[in-house]
Formats: C-alpha cells, structure tokens, sequence
C-alpha cells in the first residue's frame, strides 16, 4: 500500500530542538532542519540566518504519513513542545530566526493551523504569536546541522535545551512515539 505523504514546514526556534522531536513521532518519514521566510535571494547560510538579517526562520520541513498521523495531531505536537507564546524567542534563543512559526502549503493547511490554533489557545497564559505564513521556499540547512541532537547527545545544548523537551513530548504524547526511539 502506498503511503499518503503530507509536508509542513514548522519553526519552533533552533530546528536541533524542533528535528529531535518530530524524529520520534509515529508516522513521520523525514525531517530536514534549514531556513524558510527570508527576503534575500540565494541559498542562506547558518551564519547569515543566525545574524537576524535575512528574515529566515529556521524550521523543519516534515514528511509524514496522513494515514498514520494527521496533520493536526502534527501542529498539536509541535505547539506543545516548543513555546509559541514568545515573540521572537525560545529560551536564550533570541531573533526573528527563532519565532514561532507554520508555513501551511495548502489552504487546508492554512484552516487546520487556524482551528489548532483558536484550539489551544485556552491552555496558555500568554497569548500565542505563532506567525500563521504561506509556504514560498525551504533551504536544507548544512549537512553538520541535520540529526544533530542523535549525533551528539551529550553536547550541552542537547541536554539543557533539547532533552528537556523530548521529555515533554514522552509525556504528553506518548501514544504517537515511533516504538524504536524513545
């Protein structure tokens, strides 16, 4: 049987934090850590995204399976793992290239972003700044970038920042756990 492959594109601040946990959740196929938003021609660097200068958020580009994980359980994972109530910031990541962000590809995208939003919307303090954009274009990010937190676990990063949140996603969603990674 074929699989029904979807695509998002996510920003949820440093995309080592937001590729850890999408590569646990059941019925995701890839996730590629780059950059997507920007207003400057060309492919960016890290180092030009992390100067704040190309209006580049860095994201996720997830591929995953609609008939094993819908695309709402998808945004509702993702808004319950990073903070989408700080402008511009997750922790001691500041700039526009850490705002919370979904970049829908398609109009059904767009209305099931807005209904998880208004959603979720009660279970936070502060009001959400998730930017709500269309999809223009995603840019892989430097082959060093991509499975960091599996490649270097005991970076401290990795465990200050990056565990602590795959510990959140265990607890809150566990049902939707890959069975070979915890």
């Amino acid at each position: 049987m074929e699989k029904k492959l979807e695509t998002t594109t996510l920003g949820g601040g440093c995309f080592w934090c937001t590729e850890a946990v999408f590569d646990r959740v059941k019925g995701v196929e890839r996730v590629v850590s780059g950059y997507s938003g920007g207003n400057v021609p060309g492919t960016p660097t890290y180092r030009e995204v992390s100067s704040g200068l190309t209006g580049h958020a860095e994201v996720i580009q997830v591929s995953f399976d609609a008939d094993v994980i819908s695309y709402e359980d998808v945004l509702k994972i993702f808004m319950t793992t990073h903070d989408p109530t700080t402008l511009n910031r997750q922790g001691a990541d500041v700039g526009t290239q850490y705002r919370s962000v979904i970049y829908y590809h398609t109009e059904k995208q767009k209305e099931i972003a807005e209904k998880v939003l208004a959603d979720l919307k009660p279970y936070f303090d502060n009001p959400i700044v998730t930017e709500l954009s269309p999809f223009e274009a995603f840019f892989a990010a430097e082959a060093e970038h991509h499975n960091f937190y599996n490649r270097n676990p005991e970076y401290g990063y990795c465990r200050a920042v990056i565990s602590p949140k795959i510990a959140k996603l265990k607890k809150m969603h566990e049902k939707f756990l890959k069975p070979t990674i915890g």
